[in-house]
């Protein structure tokens, strides 16, 4: 906790418990240090209304919790369509549910329990898809102050948990998915039994995760060093120089490109490495292309990467200064109730005069304010004494590479 901590101290954290041995024991030991802080612990519990046993479970948390001296919360997830991929759905209510909740109760950070053995479920499950450095590297430990999620059971074993709850006399929940076989995580786990007579063991795998983790700030830092010279950031068009773009190595290419699509699209995983490797191909041979909601226009000395007007073409957001266009403009109209913020489109670039220096593709997906048909501004480049505008940080190319 000192090191994740990182000389801060916090007078409240979120702990999130799914009534399970890893974030029972989490709650244990979290409020333990608390008390000798004067810190608050807040345990989060998510019933996501798949199972009937959820709301028992969560009674259950709710009184080890209290008994700690926590407080708890049930957060209650009514978003499964029954389409997809439900694990993923439920992962991102999950921390969609908890980040909310502590935004409400103005709490910075929430502690996870993810042990060595999930790292080395992760690792080994990321092999398998022929992940890189980045994926490799697995889960972190977090900062505070840098990242709202904190794992500090990371380096501590499963078994060891339970021990420890067996002698506190807690009781904890055994989740019957952690023994179906259709899950990946499961078979990874399995697998991991077979695989330790080799040597391949949480211990080692989390070793490797560590080295990853360390290669994966090295090359970020290589990154960042090398756009200053050659990346521009326009509030939302990136322009790299094209030569420098194609003579820097390949991992520091494509690690530009993926995070300027994650940037533009808010996309929250890269894109496969076979697809960056072959857009960026193609741009770089004056083709073009498109990938993650975002378009590739080589110029001459030059390759524009902005957002696809087909991505935004249907998103719709009040002038309000609160809600976030896109996920990365915020704009309000105080002197038009009412007016909405939508992409310029054709109808939009009609009514401006364009900029000669920019792709007119890149202003399509530009975002104008509206009032109903009529266009009152665009940020940057029209009426903008009507509007008052913020660009989300996150979405900012230079700021966003140093925080990873």
């Amino acid at each position: 906790m000192t090191r994740l901590l990182a000389g801060h101290r916090p007078d409240c954290l979120a702990v999130a418990v799914s009534g399970g041995g890893d974030s029972l024991a989490l709650l244990g030991l979290a409020c333990d240090w608390a008390a000798e802080r004067g810190c608050r612990i807040h345990a989060l519990t998510i019933d996501h209304g798949l199972r009937a046993e959820a709301g028992d479970e969560a009674l259950l948390v709710a009184r080890e919790a209290l008994r700690m001296g926590a407080q708890h919360e049930t957060l209650y997830w009514t978003g499964w369509d029954g389409k997809g991929n439900l694990q993923a759905a439920a992962r991102a209510a999950r921390y969609a549910l908890m980040r909310d909740a502590c935004a409400r109760k103005g709490i910075r950070a929430i502690l996870l329990g993810h042990t060595s053995d999930d790292q080395a479920e992760t690792v080994l499950m990321r092999l398998a898809r022929g992940s890189g450095v980045d994926g490799l590297s697995a889960m972190a430990e977090g900062r505070f102050g840098q990242d709202d999620i904190l794992r500090p059971l990371l380096g501590e074993a499963r078994a060891d948990l339970r021990v420890w709850l067996s002698r506190q006399g807690m009781r904890w929940i055994e989740d019957p998915t952690n023994d179906d076989p259709r899950y990946d995580r499961v078979r990874a786990r399995r697998l991991l039994t077979q695989l330790a007579s080799f040597g391949i063991d949480a211990g080692s795998l989390s070793e490797t995760a560590e080295a990853m983790a360390r290669a994966r700030h090295a090359l970020i830092a290589r990154a960042a060093d090398v756009a200053q010279d050659i990346v521009t950031d326009r509030r939302g068009i990136l322009t790299f120089d094209r030569a420098g773009l194609a003579r820097v190595e390949a991992e520091t290419r494509l690690r530009l490109v993926a995070h300027g699509l994650a940037c533009l699209s808010g996309a929250r995983y890269r894109p496969r490495l076979a697809s960056l490797s072959a857009v960026v191909d193609n741009a770089l041979s004056g083709q073009g292309g498109t990938l993650q909601g975002c378009r590739f226009l080589p110029g001459r000395d030059r390759l524009f990467m902005v957002r696809e007007f087909k991505a935004v073409s249907g998103i719709e957001a009040p002038a309000d200064g609160c809600a976030l266009w896109d996920g990365r403009w915020r704009i309000a109209a105080p002197d038009h109730p009412g007016a909405t913020i939508r992409a310029l489109g054709e109808a939009g670039l009609a009514r401006i005069d364009r900029p000669a220096s920019l792709p007119h593709a890149a202003l399509m997906s530009w975002p104008g304010v509206w009032a109903g048909d009529r266009l009152l501004a665009a940020p940057d480049l029209t009426g903008t004494g009507e509007i008052v505008c913020n660009y989300a940080a996150s979405a900012g190319f230079h700021a966003a590479l140093k925080s990873h």
